[in-house]
């Protein structure tokens, strides 16, 4: 019975050793919702290692024509992805070095209106998976820890952690297309009853116009004297 409590605790400890292991590694993604000025430019920076992986996913939520121009610029200078005027974007970048690189976001073709952008960065490559890989290493193996491989955990909870992570990053994205969809939705609505209210203003002048000017037509104001 002390034998089985025993294996127990040991199995309990190894499991929040893991669980501390994948949430207190380095975590590198980001996710960001900001006011673009108009008539303005803003820049965001994220480092990375060399030989990873960047996908960056970018939406404008709100604002005047939904549209926004993007560029990403590796630590030397070079752009690696432009586009120009639009309302949302994809781009994958296998990453040739290492360093910060450079997210702008230009909003200085509209001089009135600011915009509501939402962004992501995802990075993947050896330096981020698993939310901490090399602290594996220092987690104690045995050959009496309930017959389970630690390998085989090892596997198994990092293919959880995968899993939740890009669950997590899809509802975010899934948020923000709510938020824009809702945006467009206040906007439509807010045009349709002002075009409604001025329509059933008109409709309502010409009525009356109309009844006005009949009356007028048929109301005989001469008298007849005998």
């Amino acid at each position: 019975m002390e034998d089985v409590s025993a294996e127990l605790c040991l199995l309990a400890c190894l499991i929040l050793t893991v669980d501390l292991t994948l949430g207190l590694g380095p975590k590198k993604d980001m996710e960001f919702t900001f006011l673009l000025s108009a008539g303005s430019t803003e820049c965001f920076y994220q480092t990375t290692a060399k030989n990873d992986s960047m996908e960056v996913e970018y939406q404008v939520i709100a604002g005047s024509g939904l549209d926004v121009g993007f560029a990403l610029i590796s630590p030397s200078g070079y752009r690696l992805v432009s586009d120009f005027r639009r309302s949302d974007g994809i781009h994958m970048v296998d990453l040739t070095e290492g360093g910060d690189y450079r997210l702008c976001f230009d909003n200085s073709f509209s001089k009135l209106s600011e915009k509501m952008v939402f962004f992501e960065v995802i990075i993947n490559g050896q330096s981020s998976a698993g939310g901490g890989q090399n602290e594996w290493a220092d987690v104690a193996t045995t050959e009496s820890m309930l017959e389970y491989k630690l390998e085989d955990i090892k596997t198994r909870m990092d293919s959880v952690y995968q899993h939740l992570e890009r669950s997590r990053q899809v509802l975010t994205v899934l948020r923000a297309l709510e938020a824009r969809d809702r945006y467009l939705l206040e906007d439509n609505l807010w045009q349709v009853s002002f075009w409604s209210c001025l329509n059933l203003l008109v409709m309502l002048t010409v009525a009356v116009t109309q009844i006005y000017t009949l009356q007028r037509l048929f109301d005989d104001t001469k008298r007849v004297c005998t």
